[in-house]
C-alpha cells in the first residue's frame, strides 16, 4: 500500500491532518513530519526522513507539503533517497491526505493516487 508523510511547518497540523485521515481510511500508511525538533515551527529534514522510512513500501511513498520551505526541505530529502520509490503531489494537504488515503486502502497505485491528487486544487469549494 502506498504510503504518505504530511508535511507542515505546524506539528499541530501535521498531526490534525493525519488524525482527519484516519478518520476516513484508518487502515492508511501516513505519519506526520510536522515543525521542529523542539516542537517550534519549522520543517525537519530529519523528521521528514524518518517519517519516509516509518511508511516505505515498494509500493511507494507520497509526500503532502504544506507550503514554501516544507517544499524545499522535501525536495533535498528526495535527492538523497532518489534510489526510493517517492513523489511529492501538489495539492491541498487536507483534501490531499482524504483523497489519497482513501484510494491507497482501496488498492490504487501511486500513479493512480498523483493523478487524482493533481486534479484537487482545480475542485471549487463553493458552488
Amino acid at each position: 500500500m502506498v504510503g504518505f508523510v504530511i508535511i507542515s511547518h505546524s506539528k499541530k497540523l501535521a498531526d490534525g491532518v493525519v488524525d482527519l485521515t484516519r478518520m476516513m481510511a484508518p487502515d492508511a500508511r501516513i505519519v506526520a513530519a510536522g515543525g521542529l525538533e523542539d516542537g517550534s515551527f519549522g520543517t525537519s529534514y530529519e523528521k521528514i526522513q524518518t517519517a519516509i522510512r516509518e511508511v516505505y513500501s515498494d509500493d511507494g511513498v507520497i509526500l503532502l507539503m504544506d507550503m514554501g520551505s516544507a517544499v524545499m526541505t522535501a525536495e533535498m530529502v528526495l535527492e538523497t533517497m532518489n534510489h526510493l520509490n517517492i513523489r511529492m503531489a501538489d495539492c491541498p494537504i487536507a483534501e490531499g491526505a482524504v483523497v489519497g488515503t482513501v484510494q491507497a486502502v482501496s488498492g490504487a497505485s501511486m500513479e493512480e493516487i498523483l493523478e487524482e491528487l493533481a486534479t484537487l486544487g482545480a475542485t471549487p469549494k463553493i458552488s
